[in-house]
């Protein structure tokens, strides 16, 4: 606990409850990132250690996330204060804590361009765009027969989940199964032969609905998997998050009039992962990567 000043009062940094975990969502919300309206089912029951608040009395001030993978990798999100809060040295104590409590090896974030510049103050090395684009899209009218959906719990999750782990830098099983099973949240998987060539997921948002994750062998499967996720949001808002160094991706989005409304930049603290960028079309999520 620390004292912020007179007329402050202390401040206390903790771990989140579930009712401030549901109140960051909202937060995000406001800052007009376009949260899933069920992320934190599967960002929170994933680690709830990894979601930290900082607390004036009984009201939450601040808030970030450092969710911990396996193998020592971490990804870092959520990082609000609020805005009658800012500029008293809030923010900074709960990002100090927060990295304090989780001495990963390598913690990936997508930050908003402004604050690029004081992340990598703090050690973050950028690694490359992700643009968000939006936009409305009609329904294809027909569905590649090799897409299937993906049941909870199926053998089918299991093997998107090994698919998974081949595309993005760590094994994250638990989290697939979290992210497939989540309320609202519609997956399917590009098969060929008897292997996964692919798989997407949509779930609805505070405006529309948003792709993520996009992970294809090529341009194609991302194609039929895009047109598939494409006919769950018939007709609402559509959004997803290309890398933009995977022009095939940025061709996909634009090629069904989407346009760029927002970009991060993917920067890293520690060794960058080996992300098999040719294969994203569209990253999971602006907080958990």
């Amino acid at each position: 606990m620390s004292d912020l000043g007179p007329g402050t009062g202390p401040l206390a940094i903790g771990p989140a409850t579930p009712e401030e975990a549901r109140l960051i969502v909202a937060w995000a919300a406001t800052e007009g990132w376009n949260p899933g309206l069920s992320d934190m089912e599967a960002f929170y029951g994933f680690d709830p250690e990894g979601f930290l608040v900082a607390r004036l009395g009984a009201e939450m001030a601040a808030c970030i996330s450092v969710v911990a993978y396996p193998s020592g990798f971490g990804f870092l999100g959520f990082y609000i204060c609020r805005p009658d809060l800012r500029g008293r040295g809030i923010g900074k104590a709960l990002w100090d804590a927060a990295l304090a409590r989780r001495p990963l090896a390598s913690i990936g974030l997508d930050g908003v361009v402004a604050q690029q510049a004081n992340y990598a103050r703090a050690g973050f090395v950028f690694a490359h765009r992700n643009v968000r684009y939006g936009g409305r899209v009609a329904p294809p009218s027909a569905r590649d027969p090799q897409i299937e959906d993906i049941a909870p719990g199926s053998p089918l999750a299991a093997a998107v989940a090994a698919y998974d782990a081949g595309v993005y830098p760590i094994g994250r099983a638990d989290f697939v199964r979290r992210w497939i099973a989540a309320p609202g949240q519609h997956a399917v998987a590009l098969l060929g032969g008897d292997a996964v060539r692919g798989w997407g997921a949509i779930r609805p948002s505070t405006d529309g609905m948003k792709i993520g994750p996009l992970f294809a062998d090529d341009a194609a499967g991302a194609a039929a998997i895009f047109a598939a996720l494409a006919v769950v949001a018939d007709g609402r808002p559509l959004f997803v998050d290309p890398p933009a160094v995977n022009a095939a991706a940025v061709a996909l989005a634009e090629a069904h009039g989407l346009v760029p409304v927002f970009e991060t930049a993917r920067m890293y603290r520690g060794p960058a992962p080996a992300l098999d960028l040719a294969r994203v079309f569209g990253i999971t999520s602006f907080e958990l990567g």
